[in-house]
C-alpha cells in the first residue's frame, strides 16, 4: 500500500478519520466482502408476523395511549437528488433533436416508452401549472410551434438550470401531490403524516438527513410551509436537519487495492450508501424512532391506511419493548425464578433470537446472562409488503458464522448469484422492505444505545466504479436497514402494499396514490 503524504494526513484530520479507520478499509478492500449465507427466505408465520385487521387496531390502540409522555422523532432520509428520477427525460433531452426527427421517428429509434407515457400524462403532473407558466413567459410563440419542438421545449424548461432546473433539486422539493389548487412538496406530506402519527398532540419532532448544498432550499420551504402548518393543525413543529458526516466517507482503490488518487494527486473519497446514516441516526435522542424515506408518501385520500399500520407497527414496538424492559429489571432484582427461565427463553425464540437447546438445561445463572446479553440491544420494527417485482432488499433467514440464524433485510448484491441453492432461496421471498422501520433505542434504564457497537461489518458493500474515466472500487458501508441493523432485536410485520407508495421515476406519480 503507498505511503500517506502530510497532504493525505490534513485531508483525514479534516474528514475525521483516523489511520486505524483507513487501514481497515483497505483491509476490507483485500480480503473482499464474504456472500451472505441464506439459510431461507422469512415468510409469514416463519419470521414474518401477519396482522388480521383486528390485531393491527390492537396494536395501534396500544401505541396511541402510549404517545403521551414519550419523545417521539420522524426520521426521514431526504438527501437524494432527483436526477435519477428523470433518467429517460434526460436521454430524451440529450438523444432528441426536433430539427433532424420526429418524435415518432425517435420513439421508433429509442424505444424510450417512459417518456411517451410522461407526455400523455402531463397535465396530470402537480408541477404542470408551474411548468406552463415558465414556458408562457419564457416562448410567447409555444402554441404556433409544431409538436416536436414543443416537446423539446418542454423537457429542456423542466430539466436545465436556465428552466426549472428539476434533474438538479434534491427529491424532497419537487412538487409531488396536488390538493385541489394547493401544490404539496414530499418534504411537506411528512410534515402532515408527522401530525397523524408521530406526535404527542402538542409538538411534532421531524428530523431530515439532507445534503449540505441543499441547505437553504430546505430552509427556505420549511419557513414557507411551518407557520401555515402549526396554525392549520394547531401543533408545533421541531424540525431539525443533518448532514452525511464527512467521517463515514470511505477511500477509493484501485483495481490493485493501491490508494486512487485524483488529477491533483489527492485521496479520493466518496459517500458510503445510506449506511452512514447510521451517525445521524446515533445522535437522535428519542424513545420512538420511526424511519421512511422522502418519497414514500400518499395523496389525502390514502393516509388513513398508511397512518393506521404505522402505528400498529409502533404498538408492536411498544409491547414486546415493555416485556423486555420487565424481564431485564427482574434480573437486575434477581427476581427471576428458576421455573421462569424455559418460558423467558421460550420468548427469546417469539422474538427471533437464536436459543441454542442447550441453554434449557444451563445452571439458572448462565442462561440469565445469556438472556440479558440477547435482550439489552436496539429494536426494529419493519413493514413489509407482498413482493410484486419493485426492487429492493428482502427478509431472509441468514447463516452466521458462527452456526446461529437470525432475520435479516438482504439485498440481491449481498447473495453469491453464481451458487444455483443461494439464487433459489433468494428467489423464494415473497416480500420486501419498503423502508418502514419503527425503532427503540434506548435501553430498559432509558439510556441510548451506541448503535455503531450494533454493525455487522461483514455486510458491506464493494462496487465498481469510474473516475475521470478511470476503473476504481468504492466501498459502502453496511446499509443502515441492512447490516447496520444487523445485531438489533428484529420483527417483521407484513402490511398491505398500499402503504409503499415510492417515486423511483417520475412517471409514478401518475399512480393513483399519487393523483389526488
Amino acid at each position: 500500500m503507498n505511503g500517506l503524504t502530510e497532504k493525505d494526513q490534513q485531508l483525514l484530520i479534516k474528514k475525521g478519520i483516523t489511520e486505524a479507520m483507513l487501514n481497515a478499509q483497505v483491509a476490507q478492500f483485500k480480503q473482499g466482502v464474504p456472500p451472505i449465507q441464506l439459510y431461507k427466505a422469512a415468510v409469514l408465520d416463519d419470521g414474518i408476523i401477519p396482522f388480521s385487521k383486528e390485531e393491527a387496531a390492537k396494536y395501534a390502540a396500544i401505541y396511541q395511549k402510549r404517545k403521551k409522555g414519550n419523545t417521539i422523532v420522524k426520521f426521514v432520509p431526504a438527501s437524494g437528488a432527483a436526477t435519477r428520477m428523470f433518467k429517460s427525460l434526460f436521454a430524451f433531452r440529450d438523444g432528441f433533436e426536433p430539427d433532424r426527427e420526429s418524435f415518432v421517428a425517435y420513439m421508433q429509434r429509442t424505444g424510450n416508452k417512459e417518456v411517451k407515457a410522461f407526455f400523455e400524462g402531463l397535465e396530470r403532473f402537480a408541477f404542470y401549472p408551474i411548468l406552463k407558466a415558465v414556458i408562457d413567459k419564457n416562448h410567447p410563440d409555444f402554441s404556433s410551434l409544431n409538436e416536436d419542438i414543443q416537446k423539446h421545449i418542454i423537457i429542456n424548461t423542466l430539466l436545465n438550470e436556465d428552466g426549472l432546473n428539476y434533474g438538479n433539486m434534491p427529491k424532497g422539493l419537487l412538487p409531488f401531490h396536488k390538493h385541489s389548487e394547493k401544490i404539496a412538496t414530499p418534504f411537506e406530506e411528512h410534515f402532515r403524516e408527522a401530525v397523524l402519527y408521530a406526535s404527542d398532540d402538542e409538538i411534532a419532532n421531524l428530523h431530515f438527513t439532507i445534503t449540505e448544498q441543499h441547505t437553504d432550499a430546505f430552509y427556505k420551504e420549511l419557513n414557507h410551509i411551518k407557520p401555515i402548518l402549526e396554525e392549520r393543525y394547531n401543533i408545533q413543529f421541531n424540525v431539525s436537519f443533518s448532514y452525511q458526516k464527512p467521517s463515514t466517507d470511505t477511500v477509493s482503490v484501485t483495481e490493485e487495492n493501491e490508494f486512487f488518487r485524483d488529477e491533483e494527486g489527492n485521496l479520493l473519497f466518496r459517500p458510503a450508501g445510506h449506511g452512514a446514516l447510521l451517525s445521524n441516526l446515533n445522535d437522535i435522542d428519542a424513545d420512538i424512532i420511526f424511519i421512511k424515506n422522502i418519497d414514500n408518501v400518499v395523496v389525502k385520500k390514502y393516509t388513513d391506511e398508511t397512518v393506521f399500520y404505522k402505528e400498529a407497527l409502533a404498538g408492536k414496538l411498544c409491547e414486546v419493548q415493555d416485556e423486555i424492559f420487565k424481564i431485564l429489571h427482574r434480573i437486575d432484582n434477581n427476581k427471576v425464578k428458576k421455573k421462569e427461565v424455559k418460558h423467558i427463553l421460550d420468548f427469546l425464540k417469539e422474538i427471533n433470537i437464536n436459543v441454542p437447546d442447550y441453554l434449557y438445561k444451563f445452571r439458572r445463572q448462565y442462561a440469565l446472562e445469556f438472556i440479558k446479553e440477547q435482550l439489552n440491544r436496539p429494536i426494529r420494527v419493519c413493514g413489509m409488503v407482498k413482493n410484486e417485482g419493485e426492487p429492493g432488499g428482502g427478509p431472509f433467514w441468514i447463516r452466521e458464522t458462527d452456526g446461529s440464524y437470525s432475520l435479516q433485510i438482504i439485498e440481491s448484491a449481498q447473495v453469491n448469484m453464481g451458487d444455483a441453492k443461494q439464487k433459489e432461496i433468494f428467489s423464494q421471498a415473497t416480500h420486501f422492505n419498503p423502508v418502514d422501520l419503527v425503532c427503540g433505542t434506548k435501553n430498559y434504564k432509558g439510556e441510548s444505545f451506541e448503535l455503531p457497537n450494533y454493525v455487522d461489518h461483514e455486510q458491506a458493500f464493494i462496487t465498481s466504479k469510474t473516475y475521470m474515466g478511470k476503473p476504481l472500487k468504492a466501498l459502502e458501508l453496511p446499509g443502515l436497514w441492512n447490516g447496520s441493523m444487523a445485531n438489533w432485536i428484529t420483527l417483521f410485520v407484513e402490511v398491505p402494499i398500499i402503504t409503499f407508495n415510492p417515486v423511483k421515476v417520475v412517471n409514478d406519480l401518475l399512480k393513483k396514490t399519487h393523483q389526488g
